[in-house]
């Protein structure tokens, strides 16, 4: 058996404001609270190590003193499950997502936001998982 995709972490300077921002964007809930990281996770996901087939991410957001610097190398990137794109990217903007370019394109089918760090992730539109 291969191992499965369980966590991301990240890295960043307030783990509080930054978990409430991906909090709302995924529905997820605060999962564990610890002195410098708090981890975020689906409500639907089943406890355990037995658990079967793919299963959302948690995100752990882990205080760190240094700023971000340049373009991440690994990003998110959403789907809109009940909205469209345009009112998805409509309500991440209201929760405190920023449009960015990072050479996107026009021809883009996907819109490129930044989280409230910075942190660059994208908005889909066309694949569903």
């Amino acid at each position: 058996m291969a191992s499965k995709l369980t966590e991301l972490a990240i890295d960043c300077a307030d783990p509080g404001a930054l978990s409430r921002f991906w909090c709302a964007v995924l529905d997820y809930e605060v999962q564990l609270v610890e002195e410098d990281l708090i981890t975020i996770g689906s409500p639907a996901v089943p406890e355990g190590r037995n658990r079967p087939g793919p299963l959302p991410p948690t995100l752990t957001f882990v205080y760190v003193p240094e700023a971000k610097t340049v373009k991440n190398r690994i990003h998110l990137d959403v789907n809109p499950t009940d909205r469209d794109q345009d009112d998805e990217v409509r309500r991440l903007i209201d929760l405190g997502a920023r449009p960015a370019d990072v050479g996107q394109g026009n021809d883009a089918t996907w819109v490129v936001l930044v989280d409230p760090e910075d942190n660059e992730f994208c908005v889909l539109a066309g694949r569903h998982p």
